[in-house]
C-alpha cells in the first residue's frame, strides 16, 4: 500500500529535471517589460504548479497598471484558479472556478488559452487542468471580442506575483508562454497509457511568438533564463541558486504536509522553503508534528534532517495519527529527540547522543524488517547499521498496526518535544540548503551523507518500482 499524490509513473519518457521553488515569505518573484507583441489577441499560458500554501491569494502572471488597468493569473483566497481581466474604462472580465486547488502533495498542470477573437464568448478563454477543460465556474465573464490583453503587450509584467504581493509559494516546473498562439492541451501533455496520469511533453517545437518564453530553470545561476530561443529573460527578485529543485512534474518529491498536523495544536508553527523547514512557535507545553505527504508499508526508505534551531527538536516516523498530544506518545510512532531519548507509545525506550544546532539527524526505516535506523551526523545510533540489517530499533508492522491510531503505514515525522521553538529543515531528496550531493542507487536525491545500501530517496519513481 502506498499514500502518495499524482505524478506517480516510474518512467515518464520524458523527464523534467528542474522547478524553481518559491517561499512568499521571501518576496520572490521573477519580472520583465514585453515587447510589441506577434497578437494582442492570442496567447497560451501553461505551468506545472506544486502548491506549498493554502487559503492565501497567489498570482502566478501579472500585469497592474497601478490599479486602473489589470490582468492576472493565480489562485484566490478561496483555492480557486482565476483569470482577471480590469479595462481603463472599469469592465471587468473574469472567471473563477468552483473547483478548488488543495492539494499540496502533487503537481497540477495548468493552462489557460486566450484568443479574443472567437465569436462565441465562452471560447475566448479557456482553463484547462492535469489535460481536462474546466467547465465549471463560480463566476464567468468573458472578454469583448479582440479584446487586447494585457499581459501580451509591451508591459511590465511580472511572474510568481502581483504588485509586489500576492507571492506564491510552491514549485512552478515548465513555464511556458506562447504569443500569437491559441494551442490545445495535448501541445503540452499526454495522457500515460498504463496509469492514466497527465504527464508532460517537451515543449520545445512551439511556436513561441516575439514575447513568448520557457523557464525550465535548469540554469541555477539564472533561473529567470528563457530557452525558447527569444530570450525573453526575466529579472529574478529574492531567488537564489538553493531555489533550483529537482522536485518536478515528473519526479514527485515528498515533502512536509500542512494539512497533516497535530489537531490539538492548530496554529503551533509554520513552514516555510516549500514545506520543507518546519519552525515551531509553540514554546513549552505543546508538541507539533508535521509528517510526510507520501507514507509507505513496504521497502526501505532514508531522508534527512537538519537542525536549525535545536532547543527541543524531534525527528523519526510514525504513523500519522498522534495519540497523547504528542509525536512519541503513539504506540506506532518512534521519535528521537534533541535530548538523545528515543520515545515509543510515550515512553523513554533507548539513550543515543543528544543533538543541537547544525546537526544533521539521518532517519532510514526498512519496512520490508520492521527496523527503524537513526543516525547523528553520519554515526549510526543504538548499534544500528541499516545497510547490514543490525541493530537499530524493532517497530510494528505496519500491517500489524491494530488499534486507533494505526493507519497501515509509516510517514517521516519531525517537530517540537515541547521546551522550546526548533527549526528542523527536511531533506527528501531536494534540500532547502547546500548538500554534498550524494544519491541513492537510482541516482536520486542530494543528501549530506551516503545512502545506506539497499534504502531510497521517498519520490514518486522509487515508489513506483519499490513501494
Amino acid at each position: 500500500m502506498i499514500i502518495l499524490g499524482t505524478n506517480s509513473i516510474k518512467d515518464t519518457g520524458y523527464d523534467v529535471a528542474n522547478s524553481c521553488r518559491f517561499d512568499d515569505g521571501s518576496s520572490a518573484y521573477m519580472s520583465r517589460t514585453l515587447g510589441t507583441p506577434t497578437d494582442p489577441e492570442k496567447w497560451t499560458w501553461s505551468c506545472w504548479v506544486k502548491r506549498s500554501t493554502l487559503g492565501a491569494t497567489q498570482t502566478l502572471f501579472s500585469y497592474d497598471s497601478g490599479g486602473t488597468l489589470m490582468e492576472f493569473i493565480g489562485f484566490n483566497s478561496t483555492d480557486s484558479f482565476r483569470w482577471y481581466h480590469r479595462t481603463s474604462g472599469g469592465t471587468v472580465y473574469h472567471l473563477n472556478t468552483n473547483r478548488l486547488f488543495r492539494d499540496v502533495s502533487a503537481f497540477y498542470h495548468l493552462l489557460v488559452v486566450y484568443d479574443s477573437s472567437q465569436g462565441t464568448d465562452s471560447n475566448r478563454v479557456k482553463f484547462f487542468v492535469n489535460g481536462t477543460q474546466e467547465t465549471s465556474f463560480a463566476t464567468s465573464s468573458y472578454p469583448a471580442q479582440d479584446l487586447d490583453s494585457e499581459l501580451n503587450k509591451a508591459n511590465a509584467v511580472k511572474i510568481y506575483s502581483w504588485n509586489g504581493s500576492e507571492f506564491f509559494d510552491g514549485y512552478i516546473a515548465e513555464n511556458v508562454f506562447c504569443d500569437g498562439q491559441a494551442y490545445t492541451t495535448t501541445d503540452f501533455g499526454e495522457f500515460d497509457e498504463d496509469s492514466g496520469i497527465w504527464k508532460p511533453k517537451d515543449v520545445s517545437g512551439l511556436t513561441f511568438g516575439t514575447n513568448g518564453f520557457y523557464l525550465d530553470f535548469e540554469n541555477s545561476g539564472s533561473l529567470g533564463a528563457d530557452v525558447s530561443g527569444n530570450g525573453n529573460n526575466f529579472t529574478v527578485n529574492n531567488l537564489t541558486s538553493i531555489d533550483q529543485s529537482t522536485d518536478t512534474c515528473t519526479l514527485n518529491m515528498t515533502t512536509a504536509n500542512p494539512l497533516h498536523f497535530n489537531a490539538t495544536i492548530p496554529s503551533a508553527g509554520t513552514l516555510s522553503d516549500g514545506n520543507l523547514t518546519f519552525t515551531s512557535s509553540q514554546g513549552s507545553g505543546g508538541y507539533p508534528a508535521m509528517y510526510s505527504t507520501m507514507a509507505v508499508s513496504q521497502g526501505k526508505w532514508y531522508a534527512e534532517f537538519k537542525v536549525t534551531t535545536g532547543n527541543s527538536a524531534i525527528v523519526g516516523i510514525g504513523a500519522g495519527s498522534l495519540r497523547g498530544g504528542f509525536f512519541g506518545g503513539g504506540y506506532y510512532d518512534y521519535a528521537y529527540y534533541y535530548d538523545g531519548t528515543f520515545y515509543n507509545n510515550g515512553g523513554n525506550t533507548g539513550s543515543q547522543s543528544s543533538y543541537t544546532d547544525g546537526d544533521i539527524i539521518s532517519v532510514a526505516m526498512d519496512l520490508d524488517n520492521n527496523k527503524v535506523y537513526v543516525a547523528k551526523n553520519n554515526t549510526w545510533q543504538h548499534s544500528g547499521n541499516p545497510s547490514a540489517g543490525s541493530g537499530g530499533y524493532t517497530i510494528t508492522a505496519p500491517a500489524s498496526q491494530t488499534d486507533a491510531t494505526g493507519t497501515g503505514v509509516y510517514h517521516f515525522a519531525y517537530g517540537d518535544a515541547g521546551g522550546g521553538t526548533p527549526a528542523i529543515q527536511g531533506n527528501f531528496g531536494s534540500p532547502p540548503y547546500s548538500s554534498n550531493g550524494n544519491s541513492d542507487a537510482n541516482g536520486y536525491g542530494n543528501m549530506t551523507y551516503s545512502v545506506p545500501t539497499g534504502f531510497f530517496i521517498l519520490n514518486s519513481k522509487n515508489l513506483a518500482e519499490f513501494g
